[in-house]
């Protein structure tokens, strides 16, 4: 069934392997080039939990379920098609193109491939953390700081890079514990310790077993001692899982980073497997939503010239 649809379906000039704010910006830039192109989305936003989007100008405070809904309505504008799918597989023939295998049993072909299946939020396993993830379970000072504001925050360690997460919140509020919890307070160097004295920062050793929640909000940090401090904020720093499952069956080449690894790219979003462009969080994890939309930009415009040329010297040729 899979070789009949490939052979029969007409390639694209590009697919697009995720929806969120760095494929569809690749989308619209595409389609607007009059590319005949196809955006793949499996409908798993990394900031679905949030209930607003922060640092975008003029989007600032917009909720990332509209952002999605307006960007959709805005590709399908330049023809640019758009199936809410999972890509499991991608191919690149020995000719160049590309086929990619989706879960619903399609086969879809195309010159070129955009990867902006982004990643996903490993939280820490404290009991309550998952549940209010995005509400005054944070983890962004600089899309949520201002929101939380001159309230009391704390801070979960998971690692002992924790430390710079309580220095960057104490710049939104003068009330922050860091709470070690399985940070042993002899593994932070005395610099961070000086640093964190300095910037009023509170630290509390021992395990925190969970979160105290009333009436729909956070209250407090529980200790496994039974200690209970009030918090009306809880940064946590989750751990970064890479969708890289494509890319990695494509051959493209990874870095490891602190974060988790990801492709090697230039400066447009090239990887190390020509024809295929990594975006948004599939190729870093710090890139926002404003630094996702531009880096699909970038892709797509790239993309877009080297298809011209390419079909411009073939044409020289004949």
């Amino acid at each position: 069934m899979t070789e009949n649809i490939e052979r029969h379906d007409e390639p694209y000039e590009v697919i697009v392997v995720g929806g969120g704010p760095a494929g569809l910006s690749a989308a619209l830039v595409l389609g607007r080039a009059r590319r005949r192109t196809l955006v793949v989305d499996a409908g798993e936003p990394r900031n679905a939990p949030a209930a607003h989007m922060q640092g975008y100008l003029s989007r600032d405070g917009m909720p990332p379920a509209e952002f999605l809904a307006v960007g959709r309505e805005e590709i399908a504008r330049y023809g640019v098609e758009l199936v809410g799918d999972r890509a499991v597989d991608a191919i690149r023939h020995d000719s160049g193109d590309f086929a990619v295998v989706l879960a619903g049993g399609r086969t879809v072909r195309a010159r070129r491939l955009v990867i902006a299946t982004g990643l996903r939020d490993e939280l820490p396993g404290v009991p309550g953390v998952a549940e209010r993830f995005g509400r005054d379970v944070l983890h962004c000072p600089y899309c949520h700081g201002w929101e939380v504001r001159d309230q009391a925050f704390g801070v979960l360690a998971s690692t002992p890079m924790s430390v710079h997460q309580a220095l960057m919140v104490s710049q939104w509020s003068k009330d922050v514990v860091l709470f070690l919890h399985t940070v042993a307070e002899d593994e932070l160097p005395d610099q961070d310790l000086r640093r964190l004295a300095a910037a009023g920062v509170q630290v509390v050793p021992g395990e925190v077993a969970g979160l105290v929640v009333e009436e729909d909000r956070l209250t407090g940090v529980r200790l496994a001692g039974g200690t209970t401090h009030d918090r009306s904020v809880l940064f946590v720093a989750p751990r970064a899982v890479p969708r890289t499952g494509l890319l990695e069956r494509l051959g493209a080449e990874l870095r490891e980073t602190p974060f988790g690894a990801y492709p090697v790219v230039d400066e447009t979003g090239l990887t190390t497997v020509p024809g295929v462009w990594a975006v948004g969080n599939a190729m870093g994890f710090a890139e926002q939503v404003v630094h996702a939309a531009a880096g699909g930009y970038r892709a797509a415009a790239t993309i877009n010239g080297e298809l011209l040329m390419t079909d411009l010297d073939a044409a020289v040729q004949v």
